[in-house]
């Protein structure tokens, strides 16, 4: 199998147009695109999917979060280096300069901390996941193709697809890998089919850009050092499809109706809006009508939940 180890040679060779557009293009509105995250978000609760998606209300960052953007600033810049200077030391001493950066970047991170010892114990649970990754895999037998690629594809229904990829890898003969690094642990059996719904995502991005299905399909847990993986079939990734236009249509039916509704779960004790959520005595604000046209006009132009009234 030309993938089927975490230590497979890869070519850097470019797989895919960048969907950034150049430095000096008019800087207009991206149109509005279905990422995996919100799918996920609807599917979760409309109503969470609307606050992200329509709203676009401001999250207070978690620690879990922060620390999962600063480990894998880590992992990009690990690939700049020589692949001979690519070990666990070099991965600790790319920390400091990614958690200025970070700092820089969002200052609120740092006011999560009440103390300069839970600041020091949070960088410290940092620099063990990065430490595990190179009992993950060896980086100094890969080359990645692609880091934090932008990838966009529209479907023949007119749905928009748009995601990052943490890294593609490329066999020399040709075989890709898609690679998401998770910094938390691994799922449990039942829940590995919904964990690798993103992978299948971006499995089917790259099929219909390209012609080709990825070979495989990996999301690397530093949490626990665990692999799971995928090797997906045109069969699965066109059920994957269906699936989302499944999810579109619904989206199309709540931006016509103007009504997101809520879907409680377990999940809703970590939800950043629980306080706004009528399931919960709260009262969500009028979404703004900028937000809403722009999901109304993507909508509208996609075959899926075409002439909803």
């Amino acid at each position: 199998m030309a993938v089927s180890s975490t230590e497979t040679a890869t070519s850097p060779v470019a797989l895919v147009p960048s969907a950034v557009p150049p430095a000096d293009a008019p800087q207009e509105p991206r149109p509005v695109a279905l990422s995996p995250s919100r799918a996920k978000d609807f599917m979760q609760c409309p109503l969470l999917f609307r606050f992200r998606a329509v709203d676009r209300l401001p999250e207070p960052p978690s620690p879990a979060a922060a620390r999962g953007t600063l480990v894998h600033s880590v992992l990009e810049r690990l690939y700049d280096l020589p692949a001979d200077r690519r070990d666990p030391a070099a991965g600790v001493e790319l920390l400091a300069p990614a958690w200025e950066d970070l700092r820089a970047e969002r200052p609120d991170v740092e006011q999560m901390f009440g103390t300069p010892e839970e600041l020091h114990a949070w960088l410290v649970s940092a620099r063990e996941l990065v430490e595990r990754y190179f009992q993950v895999e060896n980086p100094q037998r890969l080359e990645p193709a692609e880091r934090e690629k932008l990838v966009e594809v529209e479907l023949a229904s007119g749905v928009l697809l748009r995601g990052f990829v943490d890294r593609l890898d490329v066999a020399p003969n040709g075989a890709v890998r898609v690679v998401d690094y998770k910094t938390g642990r691994s799922p449990k059996p039942q829940w590995a089919a919904d964990a690798l719904f993103q992978m299948r995502f971006y499995g089917l991005i790259l099929w219909r850009l390209t012609g080709t299905p990825p070979r495989r399909l990996q999301l690397v847990y530093l949490g626990d050092g665990q692999v799971l993986t995928l090797d997906p079939t045109q069969d699965e990734l066109l059920a994957t499809e269906e699936q989302i236009e499944s999810v579109w249509g619904a989206i199309a039916r709540a931006a016509e109706s103007g009504r997101f509704v809520p879907r409680t779960s377990r999940l809703c004790d970590w939800c950043s809006f629980r306080a706004l959520c009528p399931a919960f005595g709260g009262t969500p604000p009028e979404p703004p009508q900028e937000g809403l046209d722009r999901l109304l006009t993507a909508t509208r132009r996609t075959t899926v939940g075409a002439g909803l009234a």
